[in-house]
């Protein structure tokens, strides 16, 4: 048994964030506090993005707390600059982070203390940081047939790039970032694309301005304090609509159909017996929170979600969550592991945590 103050679950941009902020404000890793990762390296999930995925394509990645990310080549893959700056922020502010260890659940211990058990040991802390994010939990939607279909189906999560759908029937689902960009990134190699989603997608004229992103992440804050399942913020602002969008919209490509009803052996089908003969169907249908771990401290509620305070937990002050919800963006990542380090403080201190 390990005995610690603090565990941070996850060393991506929110767990990293909050790392840096425990040892500004005293705490020492090891002693006083531990970061589990279970990737294999640094970068957080994005060590996986796919490597068409480039710098420059990137939308809104903020700097970590203490050190800028600069002079990053655009043309290189999101997934190498990323991992690498995350290696220098670890070795910069001696992060310590161990890796790679599975954490597989936090329960009620002794003495008002969590127990984190993993695959390397288990620590006992007076409070719990989960910084998971969403990367291990992909959503795959069902619908009927689905196990017929002759064809490939796959997710976000394992997106090869545009050259591995070269001369195939393509039918994208999905109407976020990530569908768009696959979208325009497939067409020029498919035989053929089809792009379908549950709601008409929005296209935001205009800068993302911090009025629009406040009224944004108050929506999806509102639906964590009800404890409800957190939406992303972009399913409230709406797709950007730049150059290449516009383009794709005049090409053709980004003829978004209705969601079909079902999928057939060789594609898929609407009610009205509309039909797509389709070889592969891309699921960009997003992710989930990752907090299966937690379930032994039954936080979720009736809702699904789990009901937070700023970062906290209503049902356990122990535990925050960041990155989760309001705080999934990557400077709302940062913002909210200071806040939830402030009021870890506060808590081990014995002084009143504010609502």
């Amino acid at each position: 048994m390990n005995n610690t103050e603090v565990v941070v679950v996850g060393a991506g941009q929110a767990g990293l964030s909050s790392a840096y902020h425990l040892r500004r404000t005293g705490f020492e890793p090891d002693r006083d506090f531990v970061v589990l990762d279970h990737s294999p390296g640094p970068g957080g999930a994005w060590q996986f993005r796919w490597p068409s995925l480039t710098y420059g394509k990137v939308h809104g990645m903020h700097s970590l707390p203490g050190m800028e990310l600069t002079d990053a080549d655009p043309a290189r893959p999101s997934s190498e600059v990323i991992a690498g700056y995350f290696t220098a922020y670890e070795r910069a502010f001696d992060l310590r982070v161990r890796r790679p260890v599975d954490v597989r659940a936090v329960r009620e211990g002794e003495g008002g203390r969590l127990l984190v058990e993993t695959d390397a040991g288990t620590w006992a802390a007076r409070a719990l940081i989960n910084a998971t994010g969403t990367w291990d939990r992909p959503f795959w939607p069902r619908y009927p047939g689905q196990e017929t279909f002759r064809g490939r189906q796959v997710h976000t999560a394992r997106y090869p790039g545009p050259e591995a759908f070269a001369g195939l029937r393509v039918v994208v689902v999905g109407g976020g970032a990530s569908g768009t960009q696959h979208l325009m990134e497939i067409a020029p190699f498919a035989a053929a694309t089809t792009w379908v989603t549950r709601r008409p997608p929005v296209f935001r004229e205009g800068p993302f301005s911090e009025d629009v992103g406040r009224a944004a992440v108050a929506l999806v804050e509102e639906r964590v304090r009800q404890g409800l399942p957190p939406r992303s913020v972009v399913s409230v602002t709406g797709l950007p609509l730049n150059d290449q969008v516009r383009q794709a919209l005049a090409d053709g490509v980004l003829d978004r159909r209705p969601m079909f009803d079902r999928i057939t052996p060789d594609g898929v089908e609407w009610e009205d017996g509309g039909q797509v003969e389709a070889d592969v169907i891309l699921w960009a249908t997003g992710f989930r929170a990752s907090i299966d771990h937690l379930a032994p401290l039954k936080l979720r509620e009736p809702g699904g979600g789990v009901r937070v305070e700023g970062t906290r937990a209503v049902a356990d002050p122990r535990v925050h969550l960041v990155g989760y919800g309001p705080s999934a963006s990557t400077i709302g990542a940062n913002r909210a592991g200071r806040a939830a380090v402030r009021d870890i403080r506060r808590l081990l201190a014995g002084e009143p945590v504010a609502a």
